[in-house]
């Protein structure tokens, strides 16, 4: 067994358990399934070519989304082709509300997707990780800014979707 077998098999390992934040970045990023498929391989061969340096004071799942994140970006301002998609919920959402509601809700999610959609590279990023209920702290440390600018990034962010939602109504 060489050397780097038990790396490999160590990083597998590790990604396996955070597999969810890879599939969250590349089909936020990616509305074709090929396009998804090569920003995953994409991902997988940083983490693995970078997965030496990696900081064990630092969590696990941050060091990922970081990485994530970074390919992603890269990708997105090569290959802006298409349309891009963030889907906020994996799977069917499921509301067991009055058949009303459940149309209102749906309406709302697919505004804020189109908002998102709409937003620049690092703050689609931030929302995602905002979304995800990452704490300002690993945010900042995932896209490398300080955790000040996280809230006030967030904060604007907020206020823009606050009246985008107003002119809507």
């Amino acid at each position: 067994m060489s050397k780097q077998q038990p790396v490999k098999d160590d990083l597998l390992k590790q990604v396996k358990e955070h597999e969810r934040i890879i599939f969250k970045i590349c089909n936020s990023y990616c509305s074709n399934k090929d396009d998804r498929a090569d920003l995953a391989q994409e991902i997988m061969y940083q983490l693995l070519k970078s997965y030496e340096r990696y900081n064990a004071d630092y969590k696990f799942s941050t060091w990922i989304y970081r990485i994530a994140l970074n390919v992603a970006i890269s990708f997105y301002r090569k290959a802006k082709t298409g349309k891009q998609f963030v889907s906020l919920v994996a799977g069917h959402t499921e509301v067991e509300d009055k058949p009303n509601e459940s149309a209102v809700l749906e309406k709302n999610i697919h505004v804020l997707e189109q908002f998102i959609n709409q937003l620049k590279e690092l703050d689609k990023a931030l929302m995602i990780l905002y979304l995800d209920e990452k704490g300002y702290k690993e945010i900042g440390e995932i896209l490398g800014i300080t955790e000040t600018n996280v809230a006030t990034k967030i904060s604007r962010i907020k206020e823009k979707l606050k009246q985008h939602f107003l002119k809507l109504t």
